[in-house]
């Protein structure tokens, strides 16, 4: 059976981002996005309401440590990456999971002063927001998924 897992996201930090380096030297960031969406709604003044949505993200690595110095509580970010499910159990025996994000790209989202141009020529960031700059990061360690299927075999 073929399967896909991929994340594409743009929102807003909702506080400082977290780095932590392992006792082998390995960064690791955490952060939550806030993704917003307006809905009709008739019960509101305006005939609209927002929908916000909060997703925990991880990165490791140069990635990590990018994030962690340039970004802060507030600004806006475009992440590329995969969804991975963490469980664990509580001291009392409970079961508990969270469903996150790890991130493989991400692009650096701001207002550039260039009147709205389009830097590095991301045709894909610029679809998502036109009148904002882009600089898009790759990961910097070599994708952990192969694909060994067919052509017939992607789902869409």
């Amino acid at each position: 059976m073929a399967s896909y897992n991929k994340v594409m996201l743009m929102g807003n930090l909702v506080r400082d981002p977290e780095l932590r380096v392992t006792p082998s030297g390995l960064s690791i960031c955490r952060f939550t996005l806030a993704c917003s969406r307006s809905v009709r709604s008739d019960k509101s003044e305006n005939g609209q309401r927002e929908e916000t949505v909060f997703v925990d993200v991880e990165t490791f690595g140069k990635q990590a440590e990018v994030i962690s110095k340039h970004f802060a509580k507030g600004r806006p970010i475009f992440v590329e990456g995969r969804l991975r499910l963490n469980e664990w159990q509580t001291p009392a025996g409970e079961k508990r999971s969270k469903l996150l994000v790890v991130l493989e790209n991400f692009v650096f989202v701001g207002s550039s002063g260039n009147g709205g141009n389009v830097s590095n020529s991301n045709q894909d960031a610029e679809k998502l927001a036109p009148n904002f700059s882009y600089e898009k990061v790759e990961s910097s360690r070599d994708a952990d998924v192969t694909f060994n299927g067919a052509d017939e075999d992607v789902p869409f």
